[in-house]
């Protein structure tokens, strides 16, 4: 076991609550001790859900292990029945709970409620989060449909629109709420109804009706694989493989989809309402190409984040990797189609390492990654769970589909035109308009604040040695105000002409380099010739 600060996943009972909250109908009861009721807050306060988790916690404390804590059990699961009356049932423990050995799914049974119950058994000190939704998501449908008795229709009925599941969205996800959207429309205008969406926004009723659809989308494998493979075993339900994330991997997964529903995919590949890749060409290269970037998150979102980064934006994934151990596989082999060698671990720490021996442009990551980044003073762009409660924007912001791709350029450009941003700032710092005391432009009149008087500076001597000279400009250069000196020299009008050329914001800057220049010189006019000269000078 090992302390941290820091973790990227829950206790496998965390991902149980994720599917839980995420649906109607389903109540947990979770044997745990007072203070893992903290697991709450997660939905209240990150998510920002206007209601608290279905959760009952049994709350035992310090003085009831000496006590019956099964009838402790029993009374809190018999009490959520009565008051929540839900359509179905989860039971299981805590970590914590998991020592004392009480059996949640027998007491349950003793019950004998006329709801179904699943009975989850979920090791907390061997699994996580992601693991635990999962098992979580394929007992709960498995215990209402059952196994396959060979008379249940399976598929759309005939005459009808084919009809797909959309599988693994739950509470508390990064941005499952806006993509389970962005795919329902985008199956919409291939002509193929969403049968399932679930967990999310599903009802135990529902789930019993995931059969009678033509392809299921793991939309999240982390959460749903483990159903829908076993939905291809058991029920003969085809898959897609394709995570539609970015522009190339939305239009293989159109087409994968449609072949399987045997509808014509042309009209939605040919309209491709996306400006990613108009946005991606006209964006000065300098910004893009060849930039360097990190990636860790989650499997799914990590190598299609990659994928993106290296095929549509122009980087160098010169990093790659996960915490998430189940897709290690996956990871790796990504990250040798990069070239790189991937990595998987869930220490923070050793995560920051990588990127401070990297020192890539970008990091592409978590909230974690988010931290360490910018205290290596490197861009960086959330791209998967853990989640903060910046993930959860009030407005529509999914990552997936063709309207995910526009959210991924700009998720991914900003923070390096940002960096751009904050250069000129520093340039401006001086200017009347943007010194640190003045006010925003953006708030409306008031009483104008004047730019700080700049300290008197010495008249620059024709006579002083040219390191003198040097050092004075550069520090002068900073504080000097627009207004010409009186014995400045004149500016012939071709000097003028090619002043003008200059970039408007080092314009200023420019000018009076170039008067002090001409004034030690001794020059009473400068030309085009002086200009070129002050700036060999300062730029030696």
């Amino acid at each position: 076991m090992q302390l941290t600060v820091w973790t990227y996943e829950g206790p496998p009972h965390v991902g149980a609550m994720r599917v839980a909250t995420g649906m109607t109908g389903v109540h947990y009861v979770l044997h745990a001790p007072q203070g893992d009721t903290y697991a709450d807050l997660l939905f209240t306060m990150i998510e920002r859900r206007d209601h608290r988790p279905p959760v009952t916690y049994t709350t035992f404390k310090e003085r009831d292990l000496g006590s019956d804590t099964a009838e402790l059990f029993s009374r809190a699961a018999r009490d959520a029945y009565d008051r929540f009356r839900p359509e179905a049932m989860l039971v299981g423990s805590s970590c914590t709970a998991e020592l004392i050995q009480d059996d949640p799914g027998g007491l349950m049974s003793a019950l004998n409620l006329p709801i179904p119950v699943v009975a989850l058994e979920l090791p907390a000190y061997q699994r996580k989060e992601n693991w635990g939704a999962a098992e979580t998501f394929y007992q709960l449908v498995r215990g209402l449909i059952g196994r396959n008795d060979g008379q249940t229709p399976v598929g759309s009925p005939a005459g009808e629109r084919p009809r797909a599941n959309i599988l693994g969205a739950t509470a508390l996800g990064f941005r499952h709420r806006d993509d389970v959207a962005e795919i329902t429309r985008l199956l919409g205008q291939l002509g193929i109804e969403v049968n399932v969406a679930a967990p999310l926004g599903a009802s135990p009723h529902d789930l019993q009706r995931i059969p009678q659809a033509d392809v299921n989308i793991p939309l999240y494998p982390e959460v749903a694989g483990t159903l829908t493979r076993w939905l291809k075993r058991e029920w003969k339900m085809p898959q897609t493989e394709t995570i539609p994330y970015g522009v190339n991997a939305t239009r293989e997964f159109v087409q994968e989809v449609a072949e399987i529903c045997g509808v014509d995919p042309a009209p939605v590949l040919d309209a491709m309402p996306t400006r990613l890749p108009w946005w991606s060409r006209s964006v000065d290269s300098n910004y893009l190409t060849g930039k360097r970037v990190f990636v860790f998150g989650d499997g799914t979102h990590a190598i299609a984040a990659a994928r993106v980064a290296q095929e549509e934006m122009g980087f160098e994934v010169v990093g790659l990797g996960t915490y998430a151990r189940e897709f290690g596989r996956e990871v790796r082999a990504a990250a040798q189609a990069y070239g790189v060698e991937a990595l998987i671990s869930d220490d923070y720490l050793e995560v920051e390492a990588q990127i401070a021996e990297l020192q890539p442009e970008l990091v592409l990551g978590t909230q974690m990654e988010r931290h360490i980044a910018k205290r290596l003073g490197i861009g960086c762009a959330v791209i998967s769970a853990p989640v903060h409660v910046q993930d959860f924007p009030a407005r529509y912001s999914p990552v997936m589909g063709f309207e995910g791709a526009n959210v991924l350029f700009d998720t991914f450009v900003h923070p390096l035109v940002m960096g751009l941003e904050e250069h000129l700032l520093g340039m401006f710092r001086e200017d009347f308009e943007f010194h640190d005391d003045a006010r925003p432009s953006h708030h409306g009149p008031g009483a104008r604040v004047e730019a700080p008087e700049p300290a008197p500076q010495p008249a620059p001597d024709a006579a002083v040695p040219e390191k003198q000279l040097e050092t004075a400009g550069a520090e002068a250069g900073d504080t000097a105000t627009l207004d010409a000196p009186t014995d400045a020299p004149t500016w012939t009008p071709d000097a003028e002409q090619e002043l003008k050329k200059i970039p408007f914001f080092v314009r200023g800057k420019v000018k009076r380099n170039t008067e002090r220049f001409a004034q030690a010189r001794g020059d009473r006019e400068i030309t085009v010739e002086t200009l070129y000269d002050a700036k060999a000078h300062y730029s030696a």
